[in-house]
């Protein structure tokens, strides 16, 4: 099921959060389970399964980045867009140097020394994955502007968009799963995006 469509969206990223609020509520009182206490079971469970819909369009859509994630998936048919399979070429390097002060953290404790570098390649991979975010809202705009003016994108030009968001994406969800790790090894709360969870 296309999540735009249950609104009546266009297939995009920048979408208007007031307007996606306001069709949802619409939505969610013309099909609330309450209206269908009166019904048969098979409508009730009809009238719960528009309702679940409703919902789960409304919390894929109103993040930006999981409505990006989403829009390649329904564009591309893939059952998942930003989650890397290993980490992407680019990072490697990094990575290993991250996964070095892991290492060094889980043998010989959490010095002060230790905390401050895990504590520092952190924000260095906040400040990477913010770029990776400003990347992905960059070619989300280039995707929109396309669907604005045409409203049907020319298939190389849609091919490259996807592509491209979809290796932000990865790239985020990677940089993401190792702030995550950082920040268990320092004692800290984590972010617990299912979406972004390294498999």
């Amino acid at each position: 099921m296309d999540y735009f469509a249950v609104f009546g969206l266009p297939r995009k990223v920048g979408l208007d959060p007031e307007e996606l609020e306001r069709r949802f509520h619409e939505l969610s009182r013309k099909v609330h389970p309450d209206f269908f206490q009166a019904a048969t079971p098979a409508e009730q469970a009809v009238g719960l399964e528009r309702s679940a819909l409703v919902n789960r369009a409304y919390r894929t859509l109103r993040d930006p980045i999981a409505r990006c994630d989403y829009l390649v998936r329904l564009e591309t048919g893939e059952e998942s867009a930003g989650v890397p399979a290993r980490s992407p070429a680019d990072l490697l390097e990094e990575m290993l140097e991250v996964q070095e002060a892991l290492e060094e953290a889980r043998a010989a404790g959490l010095s002060a020394e230790i905390r401050a570098r895990l504590a520092s390649e952190r924000e260095r991979l906040m400040a990477r994955r913010a770029a990776e975010e400003a990347k992905l809202q960059s070619t989300a705009g280039e995707w929109d502007a396309l669907v604005d003016g045409s409203g049907r994108l020319q298939d190389a030009i849609r091919v490259k968009l996807l592509d491209r968001m979809k290796e932000t994406l990865a790239a985020r969800a990677y940089l993401t799963a190792v702030v995550n790790d950082l920040s268990r090894a320092l004692g800290e709360e984590i972010r617990t995006d299912v979406s972004y969870r390294r498999h």
